[in-house]
């Protein structure tokens, strides 16, 4: 893995998120040419920044940005050449995004389009792009822009390979990730330390986690693949009940699930699904050379996928409306089904 970023540039957008700061730092400590760090949030950055200089990292250049700046995203590639894009810039909360779904395909969708396309304009070697497993059968609009997302990176791998072109493209798919921004974990810690409740969707809601050096492990072995385009995935063996998670967490405090702290399930959202898969039935899996790591390999992109891609980053531009693009997105070729709304308030008994 050491070789595969010895002496290179390499780009880490979404660096001042938790992903995304974690890789600046494992990189940073490869004996690489230089890191360039891409986020919108100064204020993440900055302290990055910092916290690396302070530790003796001097190779550090920072970037203010957004990804969805064609401007910003040439000329960072133009001043800087990047051998390696570490793309983890993301919308990522489903609930917000169901009511903001320009700015999810604008950042998700045009953003990673951007990256890409820079990527393969200055002959850059690899890109991973950071998925999701909502973007599996996605029933929200997060996860569908992320499927879309995945499929222009299958597409433009694959053209980008008949052109001539080098450049490596590849997707990991992570599972919910433990501690990161948005996580159940300091969601739950906040609700223990107010006296309760700590509340949840649904009793049986299942999710596949991953630890934060987990997901950074899988992004930077993946990157050394030579990969057109596959998806990758952590082998996260069996998924777990959030409702185990929050009862785990209350018990860790000293207390006592029910009891002293209680737990109410406050009815899924329609954007929700209770189990997340990160493969769909008809995907092709087989393992890589890290033992832990899955390739899945997925159908070729159906024809007129770029055009009504194109459609819906016109719409995203154009600031049309959360039905608009819900419809949109449907139309496209990556199984979005929008489900209808379960609800439901009760009590959980200790356990």
């Amino acid at each position: 893995m050491v070789c595969c970023f010895s002496a290179r540039t390499v780009l880490i957008t979404g660096a001042g998120g938790s992903i995304g700061s974690e890789i600046a730092r494992q990189v940073s400590a490869l004996n690489i040419d230089r890191v360039v760090m891409l986020d919108y949030d100064e204020n993440s950055i900055f302290e990055l920044m910092n916290e690396l200089e302070d530790s003796g990292h001097k190779a550090i250049v920072p970037i203010v940005g957004n990804i969805r700046d064609r401007g910003i995203v040439h000329r960072t590639f133009e001043l800087y050449r990047p051998h390696i894009v570490l793309h983890a810039a993301a919308y990522k909360h489903v609930p917000l995004m169901e009511r903001n779904c320009c700015e999810a395909v604008l950042n998700n969708v045009s953003g990673t389009h951007e990256l890409a396309d820079a990527a393969i304009e200055f002959g850059c070697e690899r890109m991973v792009m950071i998925s999701s497993d909502k973007a599996v059968n996605p029933s929200s609009v997060m996860g569908a822009t992320k499927r879309a997302a995945e499929l222009l990176i299958q597409e433009l791998a694959s053209n980008n390979k008949e052109n001539g072109g080098k450049t490596h493209f590849a997707c990991v798919r992570f599972g919910n990730v433990l501690g990161s921004r948005g996580s159940v974990v300091p969601i739950f810690l906040r609700q223990i330390a107010a006296g309760g409740p700590v509340t949840f969707t649904h009793e049986e809601m299942t999710r596949y986690f991953m630890t934060i050096p987990q997901a950074v492990r899988l992004v930077l072995q993946v990157a050394t693949f030579g990969s057109q385009g596959d998806v990758y995935v952590l082998d996260m063996v069996d998924p777990v009940r959030i409702i185990d998670i929050a009862r785990d967490f209350i018990r860790q405090a000293g207390l006592t699930p029910g009891k002293d702290i209680d737990i109410k399930v406050v009815g899924t959202l329609p954007e929700e699904k209770l189990h997340e898969t990160p493969w769909r039935e008809d995907s092709h899996v087989t393992t890589t050379a890290f033992r832990d790591v899955l390739q899945v390999t997925t159908p070729a992109v159906p024809a007129g996928f770029t055009r009504l891609l194109a459609a819906l980053e016109s719409a995203a531009r154009a600031r049309k409306s959360d039905r608009e693009i819900q419809e949109l997105l449907q139309r496209l070729p990556i199984n979005y089904c929008p489900k209808s709304p379960e609800t439901s308030t009760m009590a959980i008994p200790a356990i």
